[in-house]
């Protein structure tokens, strides 16, 4: 595994990392099995709603589909504070899934509101990460996201610009079971087409400074027994409406 600097450095110059083999794979299997019915029953009743054939729902908190090593994993939280600062939150919770007939997303950022609107190219610290994971393995012919490196640090015509002249080429990204993603949200990204007939399942977690607060994507309430069961420090990463 690469060390915490050389982690540290990708996110910073790339905009994103990948952590092989982290999570455990029984904790990811439990919680594939528990979310999967769920799933098929939501694709069922749903229209798409993030372009043809694919969807984005809220994940569940109820274990096992949620469980504290995916959002207190002392690696993860490492980084995410490395690069924010010590007093990050996590504030979504939910899981992307394209079905076969979806198409290649434009390219895009997660979050094109600029902080400040009057200076929307203003150069600034990261103040959002996506933790990302699959609930089945992501390959090349299921849809992985597609990212452009080192975009997140230029202005986004620029960025827009290269990328379409092919200066800057986009990068799939495959995930084992186990593997996490750990990307800047402002990176140039895409998804692709699942061309299978699984449901392609990634499962995002996002940490912001606690500062930051915005309602950009539907959230689970999280059950009082759950909130009651976590410590005062994980109680304090986790900024999600209690039930």
């Amino acid at each position: 595994m690469a060390g915490i600097d050389d982690t540290l450095g990708e996110v910073r110059d790339k905009g994103y990392c990948v952590l092989r083999e982290h999570f455990a794979r029984l904790l990811i299997d439990a919680c594939r099995s528990a979310f999967w019915p769920a799933l098929l029953a939501y694709l069922e009743t749903h229209e798409p709603n993030r372009g043809p054939h694919r969807h984005f729902l809220p994940m569940p908190f109820h274990p096992p589909c949620f469980a504290p090593g995916f959002f207190f994993d002392h690696e993860v939280l490492r980084i995410v504070r490395s690069v924010m600062d010590d007093r990050i939150v996590a504030d979504q919770w939910g899981c992307d899934v394209p079905l076969r007939g979806s198409e290649y997303q434009s390219l895009h950022v997660d979050y094109q509101r600029p902080l400040f609107s009057e200076v929307p190219d203003l150069a600034l610290p990261a103040y959002a990460l996506a933790v990302s994971f699959g609930l089945v393995p992501i390959t090349t012919e299921n849809g992985p996201i597609e990212l452009a490196p080192g975009t997140h640090r230029m202005p986004r015509k620029e960025a827009f610009r290269a990328v379409e002249a092919g200066d800057i080429g986009m990068q799939p990204v495959p995930l084992e079971i186990g593997d996490v993603l750990i990307r800047h949200p402002w990176v140039l990204h895409r998804g692709s087409p699942n061309r299978t007939g699984v449901p392609r399942a990634l499962v995002s977690i996002r940490y912001v400074r606690r500062w930051y607060a915005d309602s950009s994507r539907e959230v689970e309430l999280l059950p009082r027994a759950v909130w009651d069961s976590l410590t005062p420090e994980q109680q304090q990463v986790m900024r999600f409406p209690v039930a």
